[in-house]
């Protein structure tokens, strides 16, 4: 099973790479952006035949790895 994992940061924590990317659009003429989240994606190809117990899996690997909980939230989708 294949699953995609979306991490971002949680709304009120600063994101300067964020900022930074909308310094930087605003730079090259982009105008009109107000502000900028940047967040992670990550594709997970699981050995798991069920998907319920793969989506599981993938929930666990976020919450003991892929994703800092204190500061970001992720959502599992499949791929």
């Amino acid at each position: 099973m294949k699953y995609r994992v979306f991490v971002t940061l949680k709304p009120g924590v600063l994101d300067p790479q964020g900022e930074a990317i909308r310094h930087a659009l605003g730079s090259l003429g982009f105008e009109g952006i107000n502000s900028v989240r940047q967040g992670k994606m990550i594709e997970l190809d699981l050995a798991e035949e069920d998907a319920a117990q793969a989506r599981e899996i993938a929930i666990a690997m976020c919450e003991k790895l892929l994703a800092n909980t204190v500061i970001e939230t992720y959502r599992v989708e499949p791929a």
